[in-house]
């Protein structure tokens, strides 16, 4: 976890700390004992994690377009919904294998997000999330008009095309397992994957040159074009970059629940509202903060979800305290406190000229 660019003689810059090292090592042990949770524990676990995992998926792609770019989108089931009905396309109208169709249903996210963002980038602040919102509803609507996918009512994935995708038989010819134990197991360990190369990916993304360019912009987008920041082709980039990813995660979810409708696949409520608590909770402008934020938001979400709408004004109510008593998360709060950085993307500037004694001279 260490970057090294150019530096004077006898000094370098990293953002390696020794806390970062020593998680970066739990990550790694985590990701293997979670990559064998299929065969640990119940479905209704597996079933969770894959919850877990996806929300974390959409809250980071989220938290890169708001706490890195400064694009606050309230929009982003537009490319949930994209990639899941691009999924059920392919493998119904077209007969791709499910697994295969995923990625091409995330280019599918992207190449709608080309035009929409000519339309959303005329637009700045709240003009700019609300004009999302409106290009989601449009999108919704749409897709409520293909009959040939339901139309308003949905429809539902062919059960052969889910028991015969690819790696379904290798899972029951190797480890025993029933066509839906091993579907619910596939589709998890591809949120995994998914989850820990988003997370990889932002780290690197945000260490990296470009990774600077964007702080500049988000910070002040006017003094990052006098320095010679494309703000407009990096928020674009970044902004494409997110829907491809989040159609990828879209696709993924609605392969798992193997049935789509309008109203679903294009919710507020599920897949930006939840998505902004748990950034917002965590920590806006963070890695760490969705981890936080997902972890509180299903363990509240399982603890006062039958308390219906008083479930959802508990939820508002405390994003709004939190925001006023901490307004960088509660990871910021952590950080504040304690110093701490599991991603840390600040670069320190280490050693220092090296003394006559040190080169070997006289006295070496």
């Amino acid at each position: 976890m260490t970057t090294e660019i150019e530096a004077p003689a006898g000094w370098r810059v990293e953002t390696r700390t020794r806390l970062s090292t020593i998680f970066a090592v739990i990550s790694l042990v985590l990701v293997l004992v979670l990559t064998a949770a299929p065969f640990l524990v119940s479905r209704g676990v597996i079933q969770d994690l894959f919850f877990i995992l996806t929300m974390l998926a959409l809250a980071q792609n989220w938290n890169l377009l708001a706490g890195y770019a400064g694009l606050i989108s309230v929009g982003q089931q537009l490319f949930v919904g994209c990639g899941a009905y691009a999924l059920f396309g392919l493998v119904i109208l077209a007969g791709l294998d499910p697994i295969l169709a995923i990625p091409l249903a995330g280019l599918f996210a992207m190449i709608i997000a080309v035009p929409t963002s000519f339309v959303a980038f005329r637009l700045y602040g709240p003009y700019f999330a609300i004009g999302t919102w409106v290009i989601a509803e449009v999108g919704r609507l749409l897709f409520a008009q293909w009959k040939m996918l339901g139309g308003g009512t949905g429809t539902s994935l062919p059960r052969e095309a889910t028991r015969e995708m690819l790696g379904i038989s290798l899972l029951q010819d190797w480890f025993g397992m029933r066509a839906s134990a091993a579907a619910d197991a596939l589709a998890y360990w591809l949120a995994l994957a998914l989850a820990a190369l988003t997370i990889a990916f932002v780290y690197k993304l945000l260490r990296s040159k470009q990774g600077l360019g964007l702080a500049a912009v988000r910070d002040n987008e006017t003094a990052a074009r006098a320095l010679g920041v494309d703000a407009r082709k990096l928020k674009t980039a970044i902004y494409l970059l997110t829907a491809f990813l989040t159609g990828i995660v879209g696709a993924l979810i609605y392969l798992q629940k193997a049935r789509i409708s309008p109203d679903a696949a294009f919710s507020l409520t599920d897949w930006t509202a939840y998505v902004v608590f748990i950034v917002v909770i965590g920590g806006i402008g963070t890695i760490e903060g969705p981890i936080l934020g997902v972890i509180i938001f299903f363990l509240l979400q399982n603890a006062f979800s039958n308390y219906g709408s008083w479930y959802l004004m508990a939820l508002g109510g405390l994003a709004i305290v939190t925001m006023l008593f901490a307004p960088r998360g509660l990871w910021g709060l952590i950080c504040d406190r304690t110093g701490w950085e599991l991603f840390p993307v600040r670069r320190l500037l280490k050693g220092g000229p090296l003394r006559q004694d040190d080169k070997g001279g006289p006295n070496g």
